[in-house]
């Protein structure tokens, strides 16, 4: 009767080896895609958080309001100002918002961010010029309440803002901007002198300063950092909504 025969140590040995080979390959496999999954996952965040920063530009704009105070809409090469109308609330108050890029400590790492700004409601003539001086001086060098009202959007080497003024795209702080406002300005003052229904208001505030005439578009162009899951160049551009075959 022949004696039953077992593996050898070498062929144990060999058994070990390829089973230990395949274990190394499935978790590679298995690491691979939770890597994946993870990139996919933080690069769709970052896809949805500039979505959402970007309907939140175009709804700024969309509900710019006039006070008269000071300018609807106001550029001066760091910081985008402006006036808007809160439809959320049941008495609709005026808001004050800024967008810029900002350094801010734990984003982006420490490159930049494009950032939103918005102030507390404001129902009265001083709480509007103090948000309207807040807002510059976030700008600049933010403090700890304004930090709390911050919201970073997504990290930013570069951004700039062209407005739409006579038929043609222009730089905010170009001296043909700055000769239109003038020129729009001058027009107002003369026909509200002449009676024919001109809002001093629309140029001049209650100090006589006067205040910029809004653009009839504004284009946007962000230059994303590199490095993080969305990078690269966009641009929106945003055209001044229309009611009843006029400007709104």
């Amino acid at each position: 009767m022949p004696r039953p025969r077992g593996f050898t140590l070498i062929e144990l040995m060999v058994a070990l080896a390829i089973m230990a080979l395949l274990a190394l390959l499935s978790w590679r496999g298995l690491d691979g895609m939770a890597r994946a999954q993870s990139q996919l996952r933080e690069r769709t965040d970052s896809v949805l958080t500039l979505q959402t920063g970007l309907a939140q530009w175009s709804s700024d704009l969309d509900t710019v309001v006039e006070t008269g105070l000071v300018s609807a809409m106001d550029y001066d090469g760091r910081v985008l100002r402006l006036t808007r109308r809160d439809t959320s609330a049941g008495d609709s108050p005026v808001r004050v918002v800024g967008w810029a890029r900002r350094m801010i400590e734990g984003q982006n790492q420490g490159r930049g961010s494009w950032t939103r700004w918005q102030s507390p409601p404001v129902r009265s003539r001083a709480d509007l010029l103090d948000a309207w001086g807040r807002v510059q001086a976030w700008a600049q060098n933010a403090s700890s309440a304004d930090q709390q009202r911050e919201v970073a959007i997504a990290g930013l080497d570069q951004w700039q803002i062209f407005f739409y003024r006579n038929d043609a795209w222009s730089n905010p702080l170009s001296s043909a901007n700055a000769a239109s406002n003038a020129a729009n300005n001058s027009n107002a003052l003369a026909s509200s002198a002449a009676g024919d229904g001109g809002v001093v208001s629309s140029s001049t505030n209650a100090n006589n300063t006067a205040i910029a005439v809004q653009p009839d578009g504004v284009r946007l162009v962000l230059t994303l950092s590199a490095g993080q899951a969305l990078s690269g160049v966009i641009s929106k551009d945003w055209v001044r909504p229309v009611i009843g075959g006029g400007k709104s």
